[in-house]
């Protein structure tokens, strides 16, 4: 399927007992996430609707649950098993699956540790939590885990924490998770992690949540003597940093979402997510949202399915296993 679109935003689930399944199922009914019955990820299935809806290949990841777990090591083995079983899927399908390996962000060594058995798996990027158990991406305590990032110029995808728990009677996949990215992007701006690492590719999830919509009063307001700004990050910092980021459409394919994104970065800097894999993300919805994109008012004419095949720009190794060229220099 070397024509289809390169879905860089997709989950998948290691499989588990039918007791961990319903235990984790209990967690979210808990959080206000009322799905009526287990939801259960399928692999069969999701190449089956991938060939449906002309989707050639998917980068899965797996949300980390850092939220109930009863340590921190639970955590930290639970993501090198989910990255383990994520790069299987790829050994068996190379040319549809790619793999975007999770990391512990809430401790640095055990970030770089993972990110290093992640090259091993031949990852084709990271999947970073914002945050990860409360730990915030512009802690200097990361420093070390951007350089190792920026040096193999993987793309980073900025995800938020889907399992955080419900605000206000609702599940934070609805709402709060827009905000968590918005909180994570501007203090990687106020802590310099953009300008120490101008060459990190950084993919914000879900069209960069409500980042895109609060650019331009961080930008009018942010740099005034009233806001700490210990680095001095100027105006045209902020226009030149923000500019340089990625967004993708997953669950975000409404004109009201597009244009405030097109605004920050460009049709040139969007490309193609569905969420696909998850249990807020049904098969109707991903096809309601190709069909936003395509019927899309803020887009230019074929501006869409450029977007479905921009991710192979950023993920070269996945676009030669998928038989897909691409053209050189074209994700600067």
């Amino acid at each position: 399927m070397s024509s289809g679109w390169l879905d860089i935003h997709a989950h998948f689930s290691p499989p588990g007992t039918p007791e961990q399944v319903r235990a984790v199922w209990q967690a979210m009914y808990d959080e206000c996430f009322t799905m009526p019955e287990p939801y259960v990820w399928d692999k069969d299935r999701t190449l089956w609707h991938m060939d449906r809806i002309g989707v050639a290949m998917q980068m899965l990841s797996q949300v980390p649950r850092v939220h109930g777990a009863s340590s921190a090591e639970q955590v930290r083995s639970g993501i090198t098993a989910s990255n383990r079983y994520g790069a299987s899927l790829v050994a068996e399908h190379p040319d549809r699956f790619g793999l975007l390996a999770a990391l512990p962000t809430d401790d640095v060594e055990a970030a770089v540790a993972e990110l290093r058995r992640a090259d091993d798996l031949g990852a084709d990027g990271y999947l970073l939590l914002a945050p990860f158990a409360g730990v915030h991406l512009g802690v200097p305590e990361l420093e070390p885990l951007w350089g190792e990032l920026e040096r193999r110029g993987n793309p980073v995808l900025i995800h938020p924490d889907a399992h955080a728990p419900a605000s206000q009677g609702r599940p934070s996949p609805l709402v709060e998770v827009a905000f968590d990215t918005a909180r994570s992007v501007i203090d990687m701006l106020y802590a310099g992690v953009f300008r120490r690492h101008p060459d990190l590719l950084v993919v914000l999830g879900h069209c960069g949540g409500a980042f895109p919509a609060l650019s331009g009063r961080l930008t009018r307001l942010g740099t005034e003597v009233w806001v700490p700004n210990p680095n001095g990050l100027t105006q045209e910092e902020l226009r030149e940093q923000t500019a340089r980021l990625y967004v993708d459409t997953a669950a975000s394919s409404a004109d009201s979402l597009l244009w405030p994104a097109v605004r920050l970065v460009g049709e040139d800097h969007m490309v193609y997510g569905s969420d696909n894999g998850t249990p807020c993300t049904s098969e109707p919805n991903v096809e309601a949202g190709i069909a936003e994109l395509r019927g899309s008012t803020v887009l230019s004419a074929g501006a869409a399915e450029a977007i479905g095949r921009r991710g192979f720009e950023i993920f070269p190794e996945a676009a030669r296993r998928a038989g897909v060229t691409v053209r050189v220099g074209s994700s600067s």
